[in-house]
């Protein structure tokens, strides 16, 4: 599998556009143009790295393209693209995938978030420090100036996706977002919504696959002329996070491409060895202790049993994550359930050769049982080392992401 590259920073001199801010607009032109002189100015005065703005209209029907062309010509670091369907999650999916800058950030034409959180949003993206930077308006610090009927709706859709999808974020919908270009190009074709919901799908993916997000307290001044039809949205919400959610119950949600290389471990085979043998003899010296402790009340069987169970779960789940590379909570209980499969494996080998042991040396002492389990728990673990690259962990990499 292609893990991601590791994050790093980007170099402090650059010619080309480090950010690019696009500006989703669909008959807009009441505030496009002193929108978008307004953030001009203000990525002039406060950012420090070559910028680009990207207009992003899909189908309007006033005169919101003839504005975009005369302030793409106007102002040098402005562009603008013209979609012939609707969709803001469309305009986005569009202007980020031609996008060459290495950070990719959109805001709302209303400008409801303050400018003031701009940088600090973008910055642990330039850093290397997180993969998706995305506005809050419900984390402390935040300040928002808003009606009660949008502040009950917006709180009671992130509860639902708290409760439905167990999601980490706090504020899926707030028009303030970005993304690492690298991850952008991997995780845009897995995005299937062209709507409102484009946010939060992306969102959900990032996180499932174990991608960083980071979350800014903003200040947000509710628009009070927004067309926005909260109801429709709402419903293609619902739609949304049910195909979601089904997605996430058959286990079929594509995450695997997503997926980082982590800090200082090596690659391939060799790489994988070192870690496994490191979990391996973490696993050993648990499963050794804990047989000790549970041999005297439940016997050796039992005692081997129990142990092993609870060390196999624990073993499973390191190497997921530390040998294999795998993050997020994607496919963790098909994982334990092939690990369990495999633990009965390690079961057989290790009760089989006690039951050798006693009958060959009924009276055989603990020390002796001690040994002769290590020495079967040994070859298990190489075993298990095999069974979990070659059947375990493999299933990601013929998931349906790979088949595209």
């Amino acid at each position: 599998m292609d893990h991601l590259p590791l994050r790093t920073p980007l170099p402090a001199h650059q010619r080309e556009p480090v950010l690019d801010v696009v500006v989703p607009v669909h008959n807009e032109q009441a505030d496009l143009e002193r929108s978008v002189r307004r953030l001009h100015a203000h990525l002039r005065e406060t950012f420090p790295y070559p910028f680009r703005i990207t207009v992003a209209d899909n189908a309007s029907t006033d005169a919101t393209p003839a504005i975009a062309a005369r302030l793409a010509e106007e102002l040098p670091e402005t562009e603008w693209l013209r979609l012939a369907e609707k969709g803001r999650g469309r305009a986005l999916h569009t202007a980020w995938s031609r996008s060459e800058a290495p950070v990719l950030a959109y805001l709302d034409v209303d400008l409801s978030t303050d400018l003031a959180a701009l940088l600090p949003l973008v910055a642990p993206l330039i850093s290397g420090h997180s993969d998706i930077a995305i506005g809050t308006r419900l984390a402390r610090g935040s300040r928002v100036v808003r009606g009660p009927r949008r502040e009950v709706i917006s709180r009671c859709y992130n509860a639902l996706l708290r409760s439905t999808l167990a999601v980490g974020f706090s504020d899926a919908q707030c028009g303030f977002k970005a993304v690492r270009r690298d991850v952008a190009e991997r995780l845009l074709p897995l995005v299937e919504d062209s709507g409102w919901f484009f946010d939060t799908e992306m969102l959900v993916i990032a996180e499932r696959a174990g991608l960083r997000i980071h979350e800014v307290p903003v200040d947000w001044v509710d628009d009070p002329d927004s067309r926005v039809d909260i109801w429709a949205t709402a419903l293609a919400d619902l739609r949304g996070i049910a195909r979601i959610g089904a997605a996430l119950a058959r286990g079929t949600l594509p995450t695997a491409r997503l997926r980082r290389r982590e800090d200082g471990q090596p690659d391939g085979l060799a790489g994988q060895l070192l870690r496994f043998g490191a979990v391996g003899a973490v696993s050993t010296l648990g499963y050794v202790l804990l047989y000790a402790l549970l041999r005297p009340a439940a016997g050796p069987q039992a005692a081997n049993a129990v142990a092993l169970l609870l060390c196999a779960l624990a073993n499973t789940a390191a190497n997921r994550r530390l040998t294999f590379g795998v993050r997020g909570r994607d496919g963790a209980l098909r994982h334990q359930a092939k690990g369990l499969l495999v633990f009965l494996v390690g079961l057989a080998l290790t009760s089989g050769s006690l039951a050798v042991l006693h009958g060959v040396a009924p009276d055989a002492a603990r020390a002796t049982e001690l040994v002769v389990l290590v020495a079967a728990n040994l070859g298990a673990t190489l075993l298990r080392f095999l069974l979990l690259r070659a059947w375990v962990f493999r299933a990601g990499r013929r998931g349906p992401e790979a088949r595209a």
